[in-house]
């Protein structure tokens, strides 16, 4: 599609207000073990009562008549909301990643995807490709709706060996298995590609596991050296439980195990995903990642995981303590990629919440992805063993640095700097604020020792990331963006950081639409969407109350990878 060239003469600021104005933490909750065999029935998902869509806690208004029927018109809020190094589409509905995986040469990522209307349905696999997992080139579709249904979420592995006999003698390929979803029927099928992951074919005898369920869904597949075998792990939506299959062929699956009903209650369990992680200092763990939607403790989408063993067949927690992967909202449906060089543990998931993704201020587009995050394990101050998330490689992209040299802020003092406008930033800091000084005021013992990261523009929008040293706490707060409004898109967010602690740190990644922020070595991250209704003009630094030390301090442009019309 050509792109739209922007009016002469209109600002950036002045065109997207005009437009507007004309139109990771740790939770402790008790979870069980995984299911023992028995007589006991777990509850059921409730078969047969959608008739126009498929069994999801997600409506999907394309897939309902005349919803699509007007056409798609490109306005000033796509170029200016479309990131410049997260991927997005350029035009339709996008959400969960699919089959995401190395093949020895290029990354790929498939994505859940509508290329016909910016609403979910009619789901498709998009495709891009990556040499480096930051940027990404448009590929052909590679999976399309068929009669026999929608191609939900799955994922993609490499059967090198040919263990599937589906490939020419002494030869391997890449291999699809993914949910195919009507109303009455969710089951697993199985696709090959035979031209390097471009394409994939569905085999002739599919479905390859079929329980009879319209909420049976989003297969991820790995192979379990020790074994010797294939595992799959499917998500039973509406029983809150993760079934684990094993297989020699990837065509015939024999169930293994249950895990759950286990962590958050939610409505849906979805894209599961198993990975060995490697822990800190050494040693390693197996989590399982399990998302949930609606029932996110933020609202809407979350993704919990769960530390432990698994041993081929069953998958057992080590505790009854269950993590959240962000303590913000729009962080869902994370993937694991396969076939990682040195078997890194890295994750990719989709930036947005089904609370309102599909009323984005956006009209072409909407949906992208978070960065790819390194994974590791990490013993935190209190012992636990936690995700540690981080941005793989993104010092490659890294610019000039943007001079702004702020080494001590005294109590109540602030300091800023003009932020380039168009373009992605990132903004590493490690503070400690002084202590509290004896003669504080009863009442005054959050107020006077915060530290405060502020963007914002000169009319009144500020969007701020911010620490309370005397109760340990960062936050985030987006309720002064005023590009758009909406019942769910609530505006703050926190988490707890390390007790008695006034030091902490902070890598925050913005990206017009996306923020995302690692703080506290990455065991805590929030990640979301922001709508300033004009640019963001300044970046600022305050401490209030109680002084702080800036003990390193580094502010970067990150290079445009995305071929898009942007902004910049």
């Amino acid at each position: 599609m050509a792109k739209r060239p922007t009016a002469p003469g209109l600002s950036r600021r002045t065109a997207l207000a005009s437009l507007l104005a004309t139109g990771g933490g740790v939770v402790g909750l008790s979870i069980a073990q995984a299911s023992e065999p028995g007589p006991q029935a777990p509850p059921r998902a409730p078969e047969g009562e959608r008739k126009s869509e498929p069994n999801a806690s997600h409506p999907s208004p394309a897939d309902q008549p005349d919803v699509t029927s007007h056409p798609v018109i490109r306005t000033q809020a796509d170029a200016l909301y479309r990131p410049t190094i997260h991927y997005s589409p350029e035009r339709g509905f996008m959400n969960d990643p699919n089959g995401l995986i190395h093949d020895g040469t290029v990354y790929h990522l498939y994505y859940q995807y509508d290329p016909f209307a910016p609403y979910a349905g009619r789901v498709h696999w998009g495709h891009a490709t990556s040499t480096d997992l930051l940027g990404w080139e448009d590929q052909p579709i590679a999976l399309s709706e068929t009669p026999e249904g929608e191609a939900f979420t799955g994922c993609a592995v490499l059967d090198a060996q040919n263990t599937s006999n589906l490939f020419p003698s002494g030869k391997g390929g890449l291999v699809a298995l993914y949910t195919r979803a009507t109303p009455k029927k969710q089951t697993q099928f199985l696709a090959i590609s035979d031209d390097q992951g471009k394409s994939f074919k569905d085999i002739a005898h599919n479905p390859v596991l079929d329980i009879g369920s319209n909420s049976f869904r989003d297969p991820k597949v790995i192979f379990h050296k020790p074994t010797g075998q294939w595992v799959m792990v499917v998500a039973k939506a509406r029983q809150h439980q993760i079934a684990f299959y094993a297989s020699t062929d990837l065509q015939h699956w024999t169930h293994t195990s249950d895990f759950g009903p286990s962590g958050l209650f939610g409505v849906d369990y979805e894209c599961p995903n198993l990975i060995e992680i490697p822990i800190e200092g050494g040693g390693s763990r197996w989590v399982l990642f399990i998302s949930v939607n609606p029932g996110g403790p933020t609202g809407g989408s979350t993704t919990q995981y769960f530390v432990g063993n698994f041993d081929g067949s069953r998958f057992t927690p080590d505790d009854t303590v269950i993590g959240l992967t962000d303590f913000a909202k729009d962080a869902y449906a994370l993937q694991c990629y396969e076939n990682m060089p040195g078997n890194e543990a890295v994750s990719i998931a989709w930036l947005g919440n089904w609370q309102y993704c599909q009323e984005l201020p956006t009209q072409s587009w909407r949906g992208c992805m978070t960065l790819p995050r390194l994974m590791t394990l990490r013993h935190d101050s209190a012992g636990w063993l936690r995700l540690a998330q981080a941005p793989r490689g993104l010092e490659a992209l890294r610019e000039a640095p943007i001079p702004f040299a702020c080494p001590k802020l005294a109590a109540g003092a602030s300091a800023s700097v003009p932020l380039p406008l168009g373009t992605a930033l990132e903004l590493t800091l490690s503070v400690t604020v002084d202590q509290m000084t004896p003669d504080l005021p009863l009442g005054d013992k959050g107020r006077t020792g915060r530290f405060v990261i502020v963007f914002g523009n000169d009319l009144s929008e500020n969007l701020t990331i911010g620490f309370d040293a005397f109760s340990g706490q960062l936050w985030i707060d987006r309720g002064d963006l005023n590009g758009f409004k909406q019942p769910f898109f609530t505006g703050q967010f926190s988490t707890a950081l390390n007790p008695d602690d006034r030091h902490f740190d902070v890598r925050i990644v913005l990206d017009a639409c996306t923020l995302e922020v690692f703080a506290n070595g990455g065991l805590s991250v929030g990640t979301a969407l922001l709508f300033p209704a004009n640019p963001l003009s300044f970046l600022k630094l305050e401490a209030t109350g109680a002084g702080a030390t800036i003990e390193t301090l580094s502010f970067h442009r990150l290079k445009k990878v995305m071929p898009r019309e942007t902004a910049l």
